[in-house]
Parts: structure tokens; sequence; C-alpha cells
């Protein structure tokens, strides 16, 4: 039995039936169509997903999942005779008549935090209000408040590149906020406050670690190794975990960007790239229903522009009816049904399928052994297949982690390590701020004088004229050839520094609307940065 037949179109999942003698295949042109990966803990999740993370890498398509546990690491390294489930997995192999073929994966390490994979980063400004306002677990008032932030940024020209630049901006929202609510409705300071200590304390978990630059470039996600092979990106997440809201936004904000930046290509033979939930209840645990509903509409669409997405989680029910709708794989392992709501979840379960004569579907589910899985996969013309009881191949790659120094090996010979190494702090909002505030108070200690009071205005000419008025403070006997007599006037001009500059910002908002950038569904610019 072969893997990959690519006259078909197939990826071997497993072999079903009585005896195992029946393959059980996934067709590649329907592999867009995303899926579901469900069972208890201690079911074999982790090595379906292994499995068929090497078989779409094998055929060429580019795979991004997250590593809870560290057990997917294995990827980058073959498995082994000398392994501890060697002889389990030549049994399994020798059932279900396959070759087992030991061989390493092409892997690429990223990790928010730096530590155990390249950095990656975004941008408050990629990122976008919704994902944030998410992420920060604001109301909705303190939302609105975002969104102005945002949307001033935005018509000013003020990149939003990392914390600093948004802290920077939420302070001049602050000071500015009787202004700014005659255009844009009520900016409550109080809101204002909220965000800025929800910001300190996601700094405190070291959730700024996310932003800032060099931010990720999609393409390095959906690159091919010299062989044709698809790269797996593996995100470090177990430290990750330890914040799942940093976690989930994280991931929605991933496939918002895939969503905005790829082109439509209707039904391809087989992904552009895979990209896998796992922990998937986390992406809808306490999300507002207006998030969940554009998280559907991107499951959706998204699979017009190639792109597979497989949620990975430990009962179906973790997923909205809505979306799980739209899952056209899935993989089901055992679920225990040792209360009345586990025992109504696996009811839930068992209905999600296409009935098989030859066995029960529920009473199944709870008799799958380590390894085993019910399985439904979308058949010629996206017809659901019946559900049969599977016996998932074995993995090829290591399973379970790898050691530091291999780990090490790994990113110091990746072209990621010089590309997304070093951080980057450029000129953006929080420098243009700071220089504007110091200009405007420059501007005003000019116009009160050393003495820090106002000085009287030379009218020159009808008019008053601040540059003769200091011209004559540091030359008293100073004339000029006018017809017109120069004559002194009292400025009316008590501005502080901070309204000096407050006002000549707000004056410009109102003359550049047409420069506010457009987001996309979940919060992410059109075209990213």
């Amino acid at each position: 039995m072969k893997l990959i037949d690519p006259d078909n179109g197939t990826i071997f999942v497993g072999g079903a039936g009585q005896n195992r003698e029946q393959p059980e295949y996934l067709l590649t042109r329907y592999a867009n169509r995303h899926g579901l990966i469900a069972g208890a803990t201690g079911t074999g999740k982790t090595v379906t997903l292994q499995t068929l993370a090497e078989a779409l890498s094998q055929i060429g398509v580019p795979v991004f999942l997250a590593d809870v546990k560290g057990d997917l690491a294995g990827l980058a390294m073959p498995g082994s005779t000398e392994a501890k489930l060697h002889s389990a997995f030549a049994e399994r192999a020798g059932k279900i008549g396959l070759d087992l073929d030991y061989q390493h994966y092409p892997v690429t390490f990223w990790d928010v935090f730096g530590e155990t994979g390249h950095p990656v980063r975004t941008t408050p400004a990629e990122m976008g209000p919704l994902l944030l306002a998410r992420l920060l677990d604001l109301t909705d008032a303190q939302e609105g408040v975002l969104n102005i932030a945002f949307r001033v940024a935005d018509e000013q020209g003020l990149a939003l590149l990392d914390l600093k630049d948004l802290q920077s901006m939420l302070v001049w929202v602050g000071q500015n906020a009787s202004e700014l609510s005659l255009t844009y409705g009520n900016v409550s300071t109080a809101s204002v406050g909220a965000i800025q200590r929800a910001l300190l304390t996601l700094e405190t978990e070291g959730g700024d670690r996310l932003f800032g630059e060099p931010a990720l470039d999609l393409a390095d996600l959906m690159r091919q190794d010299d062989s044709g092979r698809g790269v797996i990106n593996i995100l470090s997440a177990n430290r990750l975990m330890n914040a799942p809201r940093l976690y989930s936004t994280f991931l929605l904000w991933l496939l918002s960007e895939l969503f905005e930046q790829l082109p439509e290509i209707g039904d391809p033979d087989k992904p552009v790239c895979a990209f896998f939930f796992d922990e998937a209840h986390l992406l809808f645990d306490d999300a507002p229903k207006a998030l969940i509903d554009k998280i559907e509409q991107v499951a959706r669409l998204i699979r017009s522009k190639g792109v597979s997405i497989w949620f990975i989680s430990q009962n179906p029910t973790d997923v909205p009816e809505d979306i799980l709708g739209q899952l056209g794989s899935r993989v089901q392992h055992a679920l225990r049904a040792f209360t009345a709501k586990d025992q109504k979840a696996l009811r839930l379960a068992a209905e999600n399928y296409r009935p098989n004569p030859a066995f029960d579907t529920a009473d199944t589910i709870t008799e799958l052994g380590t390894g085993e899985a019910v399985t439904s996969f979308l058949e010629n013309k996206g017809v659901p297949g019946i559900v049969m009881r599977t016996l998932i191949r074995p993995p090829f790659s290591q399973l379970g982690p790898i050691s530091d120094a291999q780990r090490q090996a790994i990113m110091a010979s990746s072209a990621m390590a010089a590309k997304y190494g070093t951080a980057l702090d450029r000129e953006s909002a929080h420098e243009i701020l700071t220089e504007r505030t110091q200009k405007a108070a420059a501007e005003a200690q000019e116009t009160v004088g050393p003495s820090g009071q106002d000085d009287d205005l030379w009218v020159v000419g009808g008019a008053p004229d601040p540059e003769f008025t200091r011209a004559r403070r540091y030359n008293p006997d100073l004339t000029i050839p006018t017809s017109a007599p120069a004559k002194k006037r009292r400025s009316s001009r008590s501005d502080s520094v901070m309204e000096t500059f407050s006002k000549t910002v707000v004056r410009e908002i109102g003359r550049s609307g047409t420069r506010a950038i457009m987001r996309g569904v979940l919060g992410g610019l059109f075209r990213g940065r």
C-alpha cells in the first residue's frame, strides 16, 4: 500500500473493515473542505495530526500547526527501529498493509517568545482593533475607544508597530477626549485607562513579544524544500498555552491574514496550505457571537483560496454547530461516556456521521482503542463517506519531542534565523508623537519668552507680528521701514504645550480622512504592511 497515490490523488489514512483490509483515503482535491480531529486525552489525536501533516508535506503542501505539548517536534527527525513503539507501529503497519518507511520532514520552528523557535511577530496595526479587543477582553465601550485610536492613527499616518506605539496613541486620545468626542462620539478617559491597564497586563504576561518588527511574512509559512516537500511550520505553544487568549487570538489573526492575502483559486487538486488549530475550544470559549460569525465566514470562504483548516479538540461539541457543518473530513477517536453530559455529547458526535449498517457509531466510539478512530472523508462529488472504523497508520517521523541540541541545530541552519532574529524599532507612532510634543513645547517657549510669561506682540501693518516681536526682544533698537506705525498689542495666547500640539493634530484629522486604512474581515489590513 502506498502512502500517496498521485494518479488517483489520494492520501492513505489507515485500514478499515473487519480485518483492516479496506484502505481509507483522503482525496486531496477535497482536502480544502476542512476537517475535524476529536477524541479524549490519550486516544491518539496527536498521532493522527502528525500523520496528516507528514502526508500533506509529502505532496508539497506547506503546513502550520501548534505544538501544545512539545510532541510534534519529532516531525524533524526520522522514526527509528530502536524507538519504544517501533514494534507496535510495525505490527500496525503490517495489519493495514503499509511499508513502514521511516523518514524526517522539513520543519521550521516558531515561537512568540523567541525561545524555542524563531520569533514570530505582528503589529497592532495588522492585528486590528477587533482581535485586539478580544485579546484584551475589552467591553463594547472600550472596544469603541480602541477603534477611535486606530482610526485617528490611520488618518494621521501614525504607524502602530508595537505596544509603545499603541500606548502613546492612547495617551494622546485620552488627552484630547473632548475634541475627539465631537467627531467620533464619546471618548471616555476611564475607558482609555482600562485599555492601558489591559495592555500592561498583556505586557507582564509576555504578550509584548508578539508585537514588533520584522513582522511575519506569510510567504515564509508557505515554502517547499529542495525536493518539493511542503515545509511544516511548528509553533511552540507549550508556554503560550499559559495565556490561552493570546494563543487563540494569534491563530485567528494568522487565519485572517491568509484569508485577506491569498487569491481566489476555486477547488485546486491539492490545498495551497494546511492549518491545524489544536485545542480548538479556546477559539470559541467566551467569544462574542459577532466574532464567531466572522470565523464561520472565514471558514466558509477560505476554502476557495485553497486553505485546508483542521480543528483538533476533545469533543466535537467544542466547535460551534455552524462551523462544524463546514468540516467535510472527520476523524473521531474514543470518547468516554461516564456522565449524562458525556452520553449526550457522544450521541451528538455519532449523529455527525453518515451511518454504517455494519455497526452502531455511538457504541463503536466508546470501544475504540488507542490509534483507532471512526472516520468519514468526502467521496467523489463531495459526498460524505460512510463512517468507517479505521486503524490510523503509524507516523514515519519520530514520535515525541526532540533534544534541545537538535532543535537549536535546526534553527541555526534555517534561513529564518537571519531574517527574524534581530528586532527592529523604526520610527512610528511613539517617536512621531514624542517629536511633535517636543516641537510644540519649543514653539510655545519661544512665544512666551524666557520669563515664561506672554510678551506684548508688536502690530506691524495692522496685524500682530511674532517674528518682529522676537527680534525686538533681543534688539530693542530695531526698527523696520514701514509707513504703518508699529505698536504693541497684548497677546491673548494662553494655550498649554499639549493644547498647542493637540489642536494642530485635531485640525489635521478633518483634512486627512481619505488616508484611512481599510481593515479586513477579522480586523487585519487588506494588504498587510
